[in-house]
């Protein structure tokens, strides 16, 4: 299931680190750019396509989000997936997220991430845990956010360069025809870009997949995480640690659905945020 510690704010995708795959359904490149074949003239006009696609995409307000999140280490793998509504400019959402054979609720209300856990897991008796996104981002307690969230266009517009942006070819993404970019992004220029850069590498591939408007219908984010420097020393007798890679795809349609996101009553509430917080120091 997908833990409290690990869920991606989507809209984020949370979703919290979450909510944040191979399920490419339809898609089918057709063809790109032959190569050499494109001008500074063109590159321009692909990279301002792409830097004003996030801008575009939350100027609609609010979607409806289908997520996969495909994360492998150390010969394991695992596929995390959510369905719901996301309003595109705060993050609030709506979810059902399902991975290992379980199945959660999820709700992301004003920066506060809530999670109806299965009976078995439910602590203190109470249905629903709640964590404080921004708190816990601002300790570094839930990954991911900045990386895996629309929302933050104007982060992502600052960190795509012209010479990092490349036109694949058309494809249809949920029967609609879009046009497919592949992206380098300096992730020096995203929120925490030192940490991540230390995480992640100079740069993060991602694709985004644009329809007629400029929205974005698609977007691949590949993360290759390195293993911290002290659980690299700790292993080096052994085996040096493995990169953990995580490929979260998102895809938007119905632009303007309703989105009912509202908390649960604070008595079916149990809050989680101080162990996200005491994890996170654990892990930094």
């Amino acid at each position: 299931m997908v833990r409290p510690d690990g869920s991606i704010r989507v809209g984020t995708a949370t979703v919290a680190g979450v909510l944040a795959g191979t399920v490419l359904a339809g898609c089918g490149t057709v063809g790109g750019s032959p190569a050499g074949k494109e001008t500074s003239s063109t590159r321009e006009q692909d990279t301002k396509a792409v830097r004003s696609a996030y801008g575009k995409t939350a100027e609609q307000d609010t979607a409806r989000v289908t997520l996969r999140v495909q994360t492998s280490a150390d010969g394991t793998s695992m596929t995390a997936s959510g369905r719901g509504t996301v309003d595109l400019r705060d993050g609030d959402s709506v979810m059902t997220l399902s991975a290992q054979g379980g199945r959660v609720e999820q709700r992301v209300v004003d920066q506060v991430l809530y999670q109806k856990l299965p009976r078995s897991e439910v602590p203190g008796g109470k249905p629903w845990i709640r964590i404080d996104l921004q708190k816990a981002a601002e300790r570094r307690a839930v990954g991911g956010q900045s990386v895996n969230d629309p929302v933050q266009a104007a982060a992502f517009a600052r960190a795509i360069d012209g010479k990092d942006v490349t036109r694949e070819g058309t494809s249809e993404v949920g029967e609609v025809n879009t046009t497919h970019y592949r992206v380098a992004v300096d992730v020096a220029e995203l929120p925490d870009g030192a940490t991540l850069r230390r995480q992640l590498g100079p740069t993060l591939p991602m694709d985004v997949w644009l329809d007629g408007d400029g929205r974005i219908r698609r977007q691949q984010i590949d993360m290759t995480l390195k293993a911290p420097a002290e659980d690299a020393a700790t292993d080096r007798a052994s085996s040096p640690p493995r990169p953990a890679k995580v490929r979260t795809v998102m895809e938007f349609s119905d632009f303007g659905t309703d989105v009912e996101a509202k908390a649960p009553p604070p008595r079916q509430v149990t809050d989680l945020t101080g162990t996200a917080l005491e994890r996170g120091q654990t892990q930094n």
